[in-house]
């Protein structure tokens, strides 16, 4: 039995036997990106800057989006500074819960959409409609929606992770997983 287990681990790559400390460590640092991101909030003076980063996202945009963004002006001109900030509070939430490992399954859904959230304002949808260099970026937010989705990916593929707070949670109250893990894995007989 010993024997077949270890044929298993050595014929798998490199990547899937380790797999479980690689995926808390991706998010770990995916955590950081958004600390850093998040402080930039309250320091780097978008405040300022944000109603014009989403008129510059209305004026590329086709003339079927300008209600949404003839909203989203409006509001970042009276209200730039509780935009700005709340989405900056969340960010600095967002990164401390993925680099502790708490409410993951909360926290991977509750950052993609904050995520594809800010690829639709700000960013606007990437621009693939604007002439000149801003048609070829697609823009970070969407790709942080995909990154979200790779880590539900990996914790539904290779279930929960010993190097998160929600593991030690679970131990203790098993209904945690409903908030934490995308799938309880069942260990295989052999």
């Amino acid at each position: 039995m010993v024997k077949i287990a270890r044929r298993r681990q050595t014929e798998q790559g490199w990547w899937v036997r380790h797999a479980p400390w690689l995926k808390s460590v991706f998010r770990m640092l995916f955590g950081i990106v958004w600390l850093i991101d998040g402080a930039l909030k309250f320091t780097s003076g978008f405040v300022n800057s944000f109603p014009t980063a989403v008129a510059t996202a209305q004026s590329n945009s086709p003339g079927w989006l300008s209600g949404w963004y003839s909203f989203w002006l409006s509001q970042a001109t009276g209200n730039a500074p509780l935009i700005v900030y709340s989405v900056g509070a969340l960010e600095l939430l967002l990164g401390i819960v993925l680099v502790i490992g708490f409410m993951r399954k909360v926290a991977y859904l509750g950052g993609a959409v904050l995520s594809l959230l800010i690829w639709a304002v700000p960013e606007g949808f990437g621009g693939p409609y604007a002439g000149g260099t801003g048609g070829t970026d697609v823009g970070a937010g969407v790709v942080y929606a995909i990154l979200f989705l790779a880590l539900i990916t990996l914790n539904a593929s290779f279930g929960p992770s010993e190097w998160s707070l929600d593991y030690y949670i679970e131990k203790r109250w098993p209904r945690w997983a409903v908030l934490a893990e995308f799938q309880r894995l069942v260990p295989q007989e052999d």
